[in-house]
């Protein structure tokens, strides 16, 4: 009877034993479950563009789409929502959830001008975290090669011969190629129309097609028709000469000094937005940009490649934003 009672308390014991592994084990993979759901990115990430399809923001954004789906194992979606120099991307940017699946792509227009150019904006520089700088973005002024237009001075004479009958082209109400060219405008002492477009890409159609006369505008969009000829250049914003076009001069070394700060492209997400999912999106974005493929494209598109951390984004971004308010003063431009 003595056996038989130790084997029966043995038993229960192993069987004890045995629920209490499988609840271990079961556990375990549970826990294993919940942490890969939470993994980033475990779906589709939204990546909102605030102008239309045609523009750099819009190539750029395509081409790194491309490269980060691939390396992040989801889908990047481009969703263009243009609209108000920006204000409606950004806007829906803002209103998204602080969960790692919605970036926008911004530039020193969209992010720093507006501030200054709207008296009433949706949005505010604390509403989101920065992410990466992406590049720096230099602007040419360009012509139609058909109105005969070579040079800047060219450029003066054909205006001032027909005071407040010519025009030029923004890609926005209060954006740089707005502020840049009332600048020159002023400084030149011309009598111009301004017209504001919803993007780069009808702008630049428009001065070819001979319906405005001017515009300053990013190289994403204006370089293939320079090469093809169907555009000049007459002078690039910034310091420096644009790599792609080095015969032609900047503005400072054709009389105009100020008009050489350079914008800039990057990327933010709605505030709050997990730490884990903004380094790892800046970590990528890194590597694609600072890839010797990656630089050689970002050029080719109109920035000068630079791939920068959030910290160092966001240092850029409180540097610059006072700058382009003084820029912004200068130009005479009234807030809306």
């Amino acid at each position: 009877m003595g056996e038989q009672k130790m084997g029966i308390q043995l038993n229960q014991k192993r069987r004890q034993g045995l629920r209490f592994g499988a609840a271990t084990v079961g556990l375990t993979l549970l826990t294993r479950s919940a942490a890969a759901q939470t993994v980033w990115p475990n779906r589709p990430i939204r990546w909102i563009v605030p102008y239309p399809p045609g523009g750099q923001t819009d190539i750029v954004s395509r081409y790194l789409g491309e490269k980060l789906s691939a390396a992040l194992g989801q889908q990047v979606v481009i969703e263009n929502r243009a609209g108000a120099q920006g204000i409606v991307g950004i806007t829906a940017a803002k209103q998204a959830a602080a969960n790692g699946y919605t970036f926008v792509y911004v530039n020193s227009s969209n992010y720093c001008i507006n501030v200054f150019a709207y008296s009433k904006l949706s949005y505010s520089q604390e509403d989101f975290d920065p992410v990466s700088q992406l590049g720096e973005a230099a602007l040419g002024m360009v012509v139609s090669s058909a109105s005969g237009i070579r040079s800047l001075e060219d450029y003066v004479s054909f205006v001032k011969k027909s005071p407040g009958k010519t025009s030029y082209g923004s890609f926005g109400n209060g954006s740089s190629s707005h502020l840049y060219a009332e600048m020159f405008t002023q400084l030149a002492k011309l009598d111009s129309v301004h017209v504001a477009y919803k993007g780069a890409g009808p702008a630049v159609q428009d001065i070819m097609a001979g319906l405005t006369t001017m515009g300053v505008h990013d190289f994403a969009t204006t370089g293939p028709f320079i090469n093809s000829g169907r555009l000049n250049l007459l002078a690039v914003t910034g310091s420096k000469r644009w790599p792609a076009f080095p015969d032609t001069r900047t503005f400072s070394e054709q009389g105009y000094p100020s008009l050489d700060l350079v914008g800039w492209n990057g990327i933010v997400t709605p505030k709050g937005t997990p730490k884990e999912a903004t380094d790892r999106m800046a970590k990528e974005i890194m590597k694609v940009i600072q890839s010797p493929e990656g630089k050689k494209r970002i050029l080719e598109l109109g920035l000068l490649p630079t791939g920068t951390n959030a910290e160092t984004f966001a240092e850029i971004i409180k540097k610059d934003t006072p700058r382009w308010g003084e820029v912004f003063k200068i130009s005479g431009v009234k807030p809306e």
